[in-house]
């Protein structure tokens, strides 16, 4: 998300970076190019006027910090200022009323708010342990019924069967007196999309609104944030008629120029309180401006990381392999649940973005698309193999690889090739483990053409945008 604002602010950055203080030319050069972007970027323009000035201001102003570079105190401003104008902090859901909450999701079409609808009510039972009542309530289109009944479905989630030849005020009266009746704790009201200058549509959604009023409920705005500044009028229109709780943004993995992301909250006061990144249910986050901002700026999002990892990561199956690299052990069913492991946690650009500097790595890679191949290839090849065969490879000779490899549709050089590599990755993991120990640096596998000793469970990731050479999309390394 945002590469293109990413790849701008890193240019801009050079005017300031390795100088012995920040002097206002080099500000003035930064800023113009900072201004660009974002207006680039589509943000609204009296956003990207107040932003300037406000960075202007403080890094004139500001001493120097002792030991610290200016360079790196200007990044600092521009992040805080960055997470500021998009509301400082996470705005949560209050749904912690008694009886249940309803939160009524608006928008226009086609913007992802059935699927959003899925999402958070996968989301509060996961993170906050809430019992969900999924409610279809576009009366237009039949169809977004059987969506979210096939969604609720898919994720064992309750379903409300809506009589959709009524008004959605009454609907969302039914599905209301049903939850108290059932307990269910929040109730989740899929309305149907409407242009926000229909008169006539948006006085049905408000009447909605006010019919729940003594619920206090959640207005939940979705909205695309590959639209830009579109989404933030639309956003203040549905503000000023339905008066909103909170926006939305579906479709944050796209590379989104930002404008959205970056406007909404200072032009509406409308916090933003998630954001979508990706097509599964579980791609849902809570939306931290600070954290963002970090993203934005190539100084990573560890914090959410983390969060993934503790999601995504069996702790049992972690534990089994520290114990197993204790006793010198690294199995390719270690190695499987690692690539299990990373699968959970997403893609491995998505990845490697919230790993502080990689951004612009990333940038000078180019596509990761090979290497994901390649763990697919080798996922195949470690399914072919019998459980003896994983706890210990070195009883795969031969007749056992060309098993292998007719199991697996590779060939028997493409099967010893990921032997040879997998030992390489076992001493890696051993050198780890001495390092750990207290035993010092390890001298790790140098990876042709890539960076040394690589990430486990990752690949050695090449020169940039050289051609592929053999044994691996980057030229070497482990994949």
């Amino acid at each position: 998300m945002f590469d293109n604002l990413s790849e701008k602010f890193s240019e801009a950055f050079k005017n300031v970076s390795g100088k012995g203080k920040i002097s206002e030319s080099n500000i003035e050069e930064t800023m113009k190019l900072v201004k660009t972007a974002l207006l680039e970027a589509d943000v609204n323009f009296k956003v990207v006027k107040s932003f300037v000035n406000n960075v202007k201001e403080q890094a004139l102003g500001e001493k120097v910090i002792k030991g610290v570079n200016p360079g790196e105190q200007f990044v600092k401003i521009v992040h805080d200022e960055l997470a500021k104008v998009m509301g400082d902090e996470n705005t949560t859901l209050n749904i912690d009323g008694a009886g249940p909450t309803p939160v009524l999701i608006v928008g226009l079409n086609g913007q992802g708010k059935t699927t959003f609808s899925g999402k958070l009510s996968l989301f509060l039972r996961n993170k906050d342990k809430k019992k969900s009542l999924l409610v279809p309530a576009d009366t237009f289109r039949p169809a977004a019924k059987d969506q979210l009944k096939t969604l609720a479905n898919s994720m064992d989630m309750d379903f409300f069967d809506s009589d959709l030849g009524k008004h959605p005020k009454d609907i969302a009266a039914d599905a209301m007196a049903y939850a108290k009746e059932n307990n269910y704790d929040v109730v989740i009201i899929d309305t149907a999309g409407r242009l926000h200058v229909d008169e006539e549509l948006m006085g049905q959604i408000r009447e909605v609104r006010e019919s729940l009023s003594s619920y206090e409920p959640e207005v939940l705005m979705v909205a695309d944030a590959m639209t830009g500044q579109e989404a933030v009028n639309v956003a203040k229109s549905f503000h000023e008629t339905v008066g909103l709780t909170g926006v939305v943004l579906s479709k944050m993995d796209s590379d989104a120029r930002g404008g959205a992301a970056l406007s909404i909250k200072h032009v509406t006061g409308v916090p933003i309180k998630f954001i979508s990144i990706g097509e599964k249910m579980k791609d849902l986050e809570l939306f931290h401006p600070d954290r963002l901002a970090g993203r934005i700026l190539d100084m990573g999002d560890v914090l959410s990381l983390v969060e993934k990892a503790e999601d995504a990561i069996d702790k049992n199956d972690a534990e089994n392999m520290m114990k197993n690299l204790e006793k010198g052990k690294f199995t390719v069913d270690d190695f499987m649940k690692q690539m299990d492991m990373m699968k959970n946690l997403g893609s491995m650009g998505s990845i490697l973005k919230m790993i502080p500097g990689m951004g612009g790595m990333l940038r000078q890679i180019g596509d990761l698309s090979p290497a994901e191949e390649e763990m697919k290839r080798m996922r195949v090849i470690i399914n072919s193999m019998t459980k003896q065969e994983r706890q210990d490879y070195k009883i795969i000779k031969e007749s056992r690889i060309e098993r292998i490899a007719k199991g697996s549709g590779n060939t028997i050089a493409q099967v010893k090739d990921f032997i040879a590599k997998f030992k390489q990755m076992e001493k890696m993991m051993g050198g780890m483990m001495q390092m750990m120990k207290g035993g010092g640096m390890p001298g790790m596998p140098g990876m042709p053409g890539g960076m040394p000793g690589g990430m486990p469970g990752m690949p050695g990731m090449g020169k940039p945008k050289k051609k592929r050479k053999k044994g691996g999309p980057w030229g070497g390394g482990f994949f």
